[in-house]
């Protein structure tokens, strides 16, 4: 089977590109075809969505932080089996970090990359045809990236809807649908974003909505002969193998619940193919990392709305501090947060947690930290040998209120190359940090 697809994108945040990608996907799954999806950039909570609405992963595409190789091999495997697959752009479709041509971040770079057209969404509310002049410049802006069709969404009336596609048209696009204002699709945020989709109880009721509005609104057929054969899915795999993070042990205790949610499916597929047996317990559960496993990974997630209830559940810490004598925790964000003396909740309560580092940290001084990070590792560790450079982000809202006295795991820095300082701490077999790790980069 040949794997075609499209880039979903629009000019910004904000415009409704996840409404539509669920919209799509719920449609043509219950038209009965195999649909997928990935997101593009450093994104968890879109995923999940996705997965809901297509019954399979949702992976991460990501050009400044995966190298070449991987992102294609990542590319293949999230295509395996499908008739389409839909790649949602984050922030608007040219927005990077900078760096290097094809490395910069943008769902651009993948559109260039994997040879997909653009699927252009456009919020239209307060315009018409003045629509079609963003269409044509996103169209004309890069040589590479291809917009196959638009879509107009927020239309308020039939008369609105004319003077937008008839003029955009006129530009030399086609208009391939047009969603009108529905307040009431719209899904629940929270302070990292989208509220998880396994939280939401309504997600199938809305997911078949949002099927409706697709065959209502949108030129389905149209779409669905538009999409394009992903390049990267009919190449030959690529030599050398992309490189991957190995994985942390054979067996890996993995936290898994609503608090520690956050772990890129292509990381643990990628474990699993090298061999490592993932082994999901719940902390909230009280549950102790099983002790047949030779690692502990404590994914992100958000620990600081379930912070007492981490702290009773007396069986999860005890049993992760026995753990930690003899073999290796590690905890991303919201798990480096658990490692730590203490976390405070959002109304300044401070809760007791595993003291398996020294830091401590706060939601109820809160400070957005968000972007792309490089870290280049300082000590031999699970993640990998000392001066291995990583590249992943870090999007939190806490502040460490007690730094600790602990040796840093890596020195950071921006996407542009600035240095941030040390990052993360280390202690024993222990280790943890804000940093979500994308991909190792090529030595």
């Amino acid at each position: 089977m040949t794997t075609r697809g499209w880039i979903v994108a629009a000019p910004r945040s904000g415009a409704g590109k996840s409404t539509l990608t669920l919209a799509l996907l719920a449609a043509l799954r219950r038209r009965g075809l195999a649909v997928g999806a990935a997101k593009s950039g450093p994104d968890y909570i879109d995923p999940a969505f996705h997965a809901a609405a297509c019954g399979r992963p949702s992976p991460n595409l990501d050009s400044w932080a995966m190298p070449g190789p991987l992102l294609d091999a990542t590319a293949r495997a999230a295509a395996e089996g499908l008739s389409l697959l839909l790649v949602e752009s984050a922030m608007g479709l040219f927005d990077g970090a900078g760096g290097a041509p094809g490395r910069d971040g943008s769902a651009a770079d993948l559109a260039a990359r994997l040879g997909l057209p653009v699927l252009l969404l456009l919020d239209i509310s307060g315009q018409s045809q003045s629509a079609a002049a963003v269409a044509r410049g996103f169209a004309t802006h890069r040589p590479d990236v291809r917009v196959g069709g638009v879509v107009l969404n927020r239309v308020a009336s039939p008369r609105h809807r004319r003077g937008a596609a008839k003029a955009i048209a006129e530009a030399g696009l086609p208009v391939l649908g047009a969603l009108p204002r529905e307040p009431a699709i719209a899904l629940p945020e929270r302070h990292l974003g989208l509220v998880q989709a396994r939280e939401l109880g309504s997600l199938p009721a809305l997911l078949d909505r949002l099927a409706d509005l697709a065959e209502a609104h949108l030129d389905l057929d149209a779409i669905l002969a538009g999409a394009v054969p992903l390049r990267a899915a009919s190449a030959s795999p690529p030599t050398p193998a992309p490189r991957l993070l190995p994985p942390p042990g054979q067996r890996v205790a993995v936290a898994e619940d609503a608090a520690f949610s956050f772990l890129y499916p292509h990381l643990a597929e990628g474990w699993r193919r090298s061999g490592a047996e993932l082994v999901p317990f719940s902390p909230l559960a009280d549950e102790p990392p099983p002790g047949d496993c030779d690692a502990c990974w404590l994914p992100g997630g958000y620990p600081e709305l379930h912070a007492g209830r981490i702290a009773a559940a007396a069986r999860f810490l005890s049993g992760l501090r026995r753990f930690a004598a003899h073999r290796p925790v590690h905890g991303e964000c919201g798990g480096h947060m658990v490692l730590g003396e203490g976390l405070e909740d959002a109304e300044g309560t401070r809760h007791a947690m595993a003291g398996l580092l020294g830091h401590a940290t706060s939601f109820a001084r809160r400070k957005m930290n968000l972007g792309y990070r490089e870290a280049r590792l300082l000590a031999d560790g699970v993640l990998g040998p000392a001066g291995t450079v990583l590249r992943g982000h870090e999007f939190h809202y806490a502040t460490v209120t007690t730094p600790g006295a602990d040796p840093p795991l890596a020195l950071l820095a921006d996407a542009h190359g600035t240095p941030l300082g040390p990052g993360g701490g280390r202690r024993g077999r222990v280790s943890g940090g804000f940093f979500h790790v994308i991909a190792a980069q090529e030595p």
